[in-house]
């Protein structure tokens, strides 16, 4: 008889700390004893720790123990660590603790483990575990604690956070007061929205998922709520890619993109936005851009049809050709190095009743004509990328600095209809009626000139794709093109960096990785290791 296949979580959601609180009262209630977890969960921490943490390298450990079942995770830490050799202390300035955590901290304190309520005795100590504080603090660290923790982020030693670095809020992933800045944290069971936080990043440090086998019936009793925020994984994007592609077909059915871009002044970015574009692989790319770039763009990209439009005296796209039928095409992308000038051409491809992807200048443009009464007329699906920038005079009503980005984008794309993929650190991909997407996995390698232009090629490459299969191509097509594409340009950034270095991800690097990346992903998808750049 086969055995039974483990139990795995859902795993790209992301919950708020009410959503865990429930989740894990559901497995107290089902009869998983308080103990019984929280010796499982600080022995796959201590099974973490040691693996990066060795006692040879890093022999005295401090350990921060707070008043909850935070700190008694942390007790059973600086237990297991003591037993294994390490010389730990603890710092455990509360006065009250949860029963449970008081008998851990009992114990500890009969082995002979010291405890104090200072940092003294754990100045010297050559890495830290944080333990004070997990999910669901609300109120500012003040006073004492307050202090304590500034005095831990002027230290040289790495600090390890469990669940979430002390002061940080669960949900919008703000600082209450002041907050311990890991070089680690352990997200305990299932990823917390403060992780998908821009600015919480320098306070997270490394994310690691500590998973703790929760049932996938837990979490699922939480109903559609518990997918209402989700992460995008490898798994999602990719099967979300147009692959494999039918045996017989030709270019004409596997999508047509007219990319409307460039100027004399910013021509560099209709050059990226094709390159992106190319590797997108559609079938056919029809470029529309000023006269004077047309030569350059067609010795770059051969394969691509490139349009010369006539041009103003700035050098931008004075208006479309009048042979040119926007109605061919499968999609459109407007708005890469376009100028401020391209208001005549924005207002055509609005007009346009193909799936259309809005950035950079189209999108400054958009700004001064009112985005939420004109976007949700069109007939066909809309994804704007907006940087924070960008976004602040799109939706001048919806303030980003005032909420996380995910709450801003997913008010954006309501007032819209239209999917809002609000770039960051964790971008975010926002559906009217939809989940919230992030994705967690990127590189500040990206933080450069020129590679939204590459993503938005990429991006509106697969949805010309898509749209050729589909009759009425819906916003749920345009949000899976979305999550693939902002998925696979962050990978290749990552792949790009782990050669050249973060500061050495320029454009057409950064597109000429794209391909050999989704390659790599593929092939150790079906278990081949052989691949080779």
């Amino acid at each position: 008889m086969a055995s039974k296949p483990p139990l795995q979580p859902v795993p790209d959601v992301v919950v708020s700390a009410a959503q865990m609180r429930r989740i894990e009262e559901r497995l107290f209630a089902a009869g998983m004893p308080v103990a019984a977890l929280m010796e499982k969960v600080a022995g796959r921490i201590t099974a973490w720790f040691t693996s990066r943490f060795s006692w040879q390298d890093y022999p005295s450990v401090g350990v921060l123990a707070g008043p909850g079942h935070n700190g008694g995770d942390a007790l059973v830490v600086a237990r297991e660590l003591w037993l294994l050799g390490y010389r730990v202390s603890i710092c455990c300035p509360f006065e009250r603790q949860k029963p449970l955590t008081a008998e851990h901290l009992r114990f500890v304190q009969s082995l002979g483990i010291p405890v104090s309520t200072g940092l003294e005795s754990l100045l010297a100590s050559d890495v830290w575990v944080d333990g004070w504080f997990g999910f669901g603090l609300e109120r500012p660290l003040e006073g004492q604690i307050a202090e304590l923790v500034d005095t831990i982020n002027r230290q040289p030693q790495p600090v390890v956070s469990i669940d979430l670095p002390s002061g940080l809020h669960t949900d919008t992933g703000a600082v209450l007061g002041t907050a311990i800045q890991a070089t680690h944290t352990l997200c305990l069971g299932l990823w917390k929205r403060a992780f998908c936080v821009d600015a919480a990043l320098a306070y997270l440090g490394q994310r690691h998922l500590i998973d703790f086998d929760i049932p996938t019936s837990a979490i699922t009793a939480e109903g559609d709520s518990v997918l209402s925020v989700r992460r995008i994984t490898d798994q999602e994007a990719l099967a979300r890619l147009p692959l494999p592609r039918p045996a017989a077909v030709h270019k004409y059915q596997i999508g047509q993109l007219l990319l409307i871009a460039g100027s004399r002044q910013y021509a560099g970015a209709a050059l990226l936005a094709g390159l992106g574009a190319r590797a997108s692989g559609v079938g056919m790319l029809t470029l529309a851009v000023p006269e004077s770039l047309r030569l350059m763009l067609v010795a770059q990209l051969p394969e691509a049809l490139v349009v010369g439009c006539d041009e103003t005296e700035a050098g931008a796209i004075a208006h479309l050709p009048a042979d040119l039928d926007l109605s061919r095409y499968d999609a459109i992308a407007c708005g890469p190095g376009l100028s401020r000038s391209g208001m005549p051409v924005l207002q055509a491809t609005l007009a346009s009743p193909k799936p259309l992807v809005i950035d950079a200048d189209g999108l400054n443009l958009l700004a001064e004509l009112e985005p939420s009464v004109v976007l949700p007329s069109r007939k066909a699906a809309t994804v704007i990328t907006p940087h924070p920038g960008e976004f602040k005079r799109l939706f001048p009503g919806i303030h980003p600095t005032l909420q996380t980005a995910g709450e801003a984008a997913k008010q954006a794309a309501n007032q819209s209809q239209s999917i809002v993929l609000l770039k960051g650190a964790c971008t975010a991909i926002a559906h009217p009626r939809g989940p919230l997407w992030f994705n967690m996995d990127s590189t500040p390698a990206l933080a450069r000139g020129g590679s939204g232009d590459i993503l938005t090629g990429l991006l509106s490459g697969l949805l010309a794709q898509t749209a050729a299969k589909s009759f009425d191509l819906s916003l749920d097509d345009a949000l899976d093109m979305g999550i693939a594409a902002t998925w696979w340009h962050a990978q290749a950034a990552k792949r790009t960096a782990t050669t050249h270095t973060e500061l050495g991800v320029d454009g057409p690097r950064l597109a000429a990785n794209l391909s050999p990346t989704l390659a790599q992903f593929l092939a150790e998808e079906q278990g081949d290791k052989t691949w080779e750049d």
